[in-house]
């Protein structure tokens, strides 16, 4: 026995059937519908979330909160990594190549969890004020980036 020898079990495949084709077929008249009725008329269309003409779900639940569709995404990245790379110059390029972030998205904003024990030339979009503090005490320096 191999592949092509292999066929599906007998009663796996129906014949399709074929409703609206007079009553000898057994399905003929309403075709399968039923009589009146909001599913037996043609051009019908249940909107999603419809639930028989009770409120729907979402717009009984109360509504919370707001989305800013003008919000910055930032890629964040504390001390500790910096630190840990063992570069003196770092930039969005090089946090990229070394996989210390995946996306600049809308920029990389340094955070200040960690410490620096020596001079580093941090280029980045945004810092937080005690990131930028800790970098100026280490002997280095934190470049804003348009």
């Amino acid at each position: 026995m191999n592949l092509s020898q292999i066929r599906k079990p007998k009663g796996a495949t129906h014949p399709r059937k074929r409703v609206g084709r007079g009553m000898g077929s057994g399905h003929g008249k309403t075709a399968t519908r039923g009589h009146k009725g909001q599913r037996s008329r043609s051009g019908h269309r249940l909107v999603r979330g419809f639930e028989g003409g009770q409120m729907p779900l979402h717009r009984r639940l109360p509504k919370r909160g707001f989305h800013n569709p003008f919000r910055k995404r930032w890629a964040q990245v504390n001390l500790d990594r910096l630190a840990g790379l063992g570069v003196e110059e770092i930039t969005p390029a090089v946090l990229l190549d070394r996989g210390v972030i995946r996306h600049v998205e809308d920029g990389v904003k340094v955070l200040a969890n960690g410490v620096v024990d020596r001079p580093l030339r941090v280029s980045a979009h945004a810092f937080s004020r005690a990131a930028r503090e800790k970098i100026e005490k280490a002997g280095g320096k934190a470049e804003l980036l348009p």
